[in-house]
């Protein structure tokens, strides 16, 4: 069963029209660059669409292979084709006769541009009787992901995508639009480290605002600090904070729950312009700026956020990655640095998002940099702080050591 899949987007092909539209022309293509590459053609079959708005129809077809097959789709009205190639290597390695058809296609097509993927497929399953690999883009270069066991839940809101899936490595990992967001087994990193820096160094926090964070996990951490009276988590989406109640006790350590927790399921944006309450910290624990989150990560709402912070307060948020997503990180750091007069960066890095990811804190007075590593252990020790994985006396000064590539972005 082991072998290699690979597929290709193709568009802008200079290619002679008629070998978008003619099936006949189109098999004896592909029949003869099989044979080129030393794969071996079992039978074919292919289908013209009719034409379209008055364009000529497009071609699909597909060669069964002794090694597997191949599969090609023309879209002449677009320009554009997609070619898929699969062979088994059970017995031979057949990859590079793969690699060989495909790039022989792609070069008669001549696209203008062209994006393809390879997956190496079979290998041993041990511990399940299914798993899948589930990828994410860490940009348009560059992606990674994880193999999971099961597929717990997935379905769509009334606001996005919303997957439960489950790992022996992860445990239960929520996915929100197809990103990942949060895991039972690597939770503490993005948690502690978007809490507890801010927290720490705050001399005695009372009232906190989560905007987003409808998992639980933030306001877990938050509880720990017990100088905390009240948290007011707003989530735009009930079915997040329904789904994280009774499937990932894991994470929110039933805080939640807590008395001292006001779960408001509204728009975040709205809440922090209407509210004539103050905060001592803000944390933004929200989706990625591309998402419909976006407008909170706005210069006109970060002054609102400042509107809302009690003196000495601060906002803590996620940049992003800074190697990934520089212009990113580079922007938002100069939108905090417009709406507050101290902007600390930081950085951790988090197992789930595959990436040395970006934190900051920001703030008209509270400086975390300041907080020496024996004041972050007699704090910890005299709020009586504990069950932390990651964050530590020694780690908070770590946090805010930045590497000079990303020291530059600020």
């Amino acid at each position: 069963m082991e072998g290699l899949h690979l597929t290709a987007d193709l568009y802008d092909c200079a290619c002679d029209a008629a070998l978008m539209t003619d099936a006949d022309r189109l098999a004896q293509l592909c029949s003869s660059l099989t044979v080129a590459a030393g794969l071996t053609e079992v039978a074919q079959r292919w289908h013209t669409f009719p034409d379209y708005q008055g364009q000529p129809g497009g071609v699909t077809g597909t060669l069964l292979l002794a090694e597997s097959h191949l599969a090609v789709h023309t879209w002449p009205e677009r320009r554009a084709v997609t070619l898929d190639v699969y062979v088994c290597n059970f017995t031979d390695d057949n990859s590079g006769k793969a690699r060989d058809l495909i790039g022989g296609l792609q070069q008669t097509f001549q696209p203008g541009r062209a994006q393809r993927q390879q997956l190496q497929r079979g290998g041993e399953v041990t511990g399940s009787s299914e798993t899948e690999l589930v990828l994410e883009p860490l940009n348009e270069q560059s992606v990674f992901g994880f193999r999971f066991d099961r597929r717990l839940l997935s379905t769509r809101t009334a606001y996005q995508q919303l997957e439960l899936l489950e790992s022996r490595q992860l445990g239960r990992t929520l996915r929100l639009d197809g990103r990942f967001m949060t895991s039972e087994a690597d939770e503490f990193f993005y948690h502690e480290a978007l809490v507890h820096p801010a927290a720490v160094a705050h001399p005695s926090p009372e009232r906190v605002l989560i905007l987003g964070g409808g998992d639980g996990g933030a306001a877990e951490e938050v509880l720990k600090h017990p100088s905390v009276q009240h948290v007011t988590l707003v989530d735009l989406d009930p079915a997040v904070v329904e789904v994280a109640r009774r499937e990932l006790p894991a994470i929110h350590r039933g805080s939640l729950d807590d008395e001292r927790v006001q779960v408001l399921c509204e728009d975040g944006d709205a809440f922090v312009r209407r509210t004539d309450e103050l905060f001592d910290l803000v944390l933004l624990d929200l989706t990625d700026p591309e998402t419909p989150a976006g407008p909170m990560y706005t210069s006109d709402f970060m002054q609102a956020v400042r509107r809302v912070l009690a003196p000495g307060g601060a906002v803590v948020l996620h940049l992003g990655a800074p190697f990934y997503e520089r212009a990113q990180v580079r922007r938002l750091l100069a939108t905090l640095k417009a709406a507050f007069r101290k902007v600390s960066p930081y950085g951790v890095h988090i197992p789930l998002y595959g990436a040395y990811w970006g934190l900051a804190v920001a703030s008209d007075d509270l400086d975390p940099t300041l907080v020496s590593p024996p004041e972050v252990a007699a704090r910890l020790h005299q709020r009586g702080v504990g069950d932390l994985q990651y964050y530590n006396a020694q780690v908070h000064g770590a946090l805010f050591a930045l590497p000079n590539f990303y020291r530059e972005l600020a």
